[in-house]
């Protein structure tokens, strides 16, 4: 259902090992398309018949209609490693990664995936030239284009995957059956990060993360709905934290 390209032999990568993904670039189309149909994703109840739209992309914007244009925000939606034991399809995410459809992972972010196959068998695709967190249409701009990424397999990494960094966010990634489980998922994922990691007390994590902690859906849209648990690098810089 997301054409995914890969796999990538990692050499060095073993099962247990932690791949850091650098996204330095995403390059896009000049047009991105979107559909919506009857019973697909949120607003499929709204409608009665499909269609499908073209929209163009120029100058780093996409026009949406004759009265709206919006900034791209280029994004990846499936990318992630190989899943343990059997295989699973590229529309589906999980703790391997896959059809996440986060927002911010995007140019500048570092993608932390866990190694469960020798070679780590990286994949990705799905790119968005635009879409809102949610993806309530089952859809964003989907747009074809070219990412390049730098990629280091971390030994001993004690984070937990996906794991998510920009210039200004760390976020703990989750998918499951539903979203209240997908939100426990990814606020236990950050709690787990802020003791094992930082060296918080049980209580203050949690409060921090009531303080200035953001459970952001990232889709639910798919088999698997996906949440994150965004916190500011000012946390981790105030306790000397460094990520590899």
């Amino acid at each position: 259902v997301n054409p995914a390209s890969g796999p990538l032999f990692v050499e060095g990568a073993m099962p247990g090992d932690v791949l850091k993904v650098e996204i330095l670039k995403i390059e896009l189309d000049d047009h991105g398309v979107m559909v919506d149909a009857p019973g697909e994703g949120v607003t499929g109840a709204a409608v009665s018949s499909e269609s499908t739209k073209i929209l163009p992309v120029e100058n780093k914007t996409v026009k949406f209609n004759e009265k709206l244009s919006f900034p791209i925000c280029p994004m990846i939606g499936v990318i992630g490693t190989a899943a343990k034991g059997e295989g699973i399809d590229t529309g589906t995410p999980g703790a391997h990664g896959g059809n996440m459809d986060c927002t911010r992972i995007g140019e500048g972010a570092a993608l932390y995936l866990p190694v469960n196959a020798e070679g780590a068998l990286l994949a990705m695709g799905d790119l968005h030239a635009r879409m809102g967190d949610g993806e309530v249409e089952v859809c964003g701009v989907e747009i074809a284009g070219k990412v390049t990424v730098k990629l280091t397999v971390l030994k001993n990494c004690k984070l937990p995957t996906p794991f998510l960094v920009n210039n200004e966010l760390a976020m703990a990634i989750h998918s499951a059956e539903t979203v209240d489980e997908a939100c426990v998922g990814a606020t236990m994922a950050m709690h787990g990060f802020l003791t094992g990691e930082l060296g918080m007390n049980e209580h203050e994590a949690g409060m921090l993360l009531s303080v200035t902690g953001n459970l952001c859906i990232c889709q639910v849209v798919d088999p698997e709905k996906t949440v994150r648990m965004e916190i500011p690098l000012s946390v981790t810089k105030a306790y000397g934290y460094e990520f590899e």
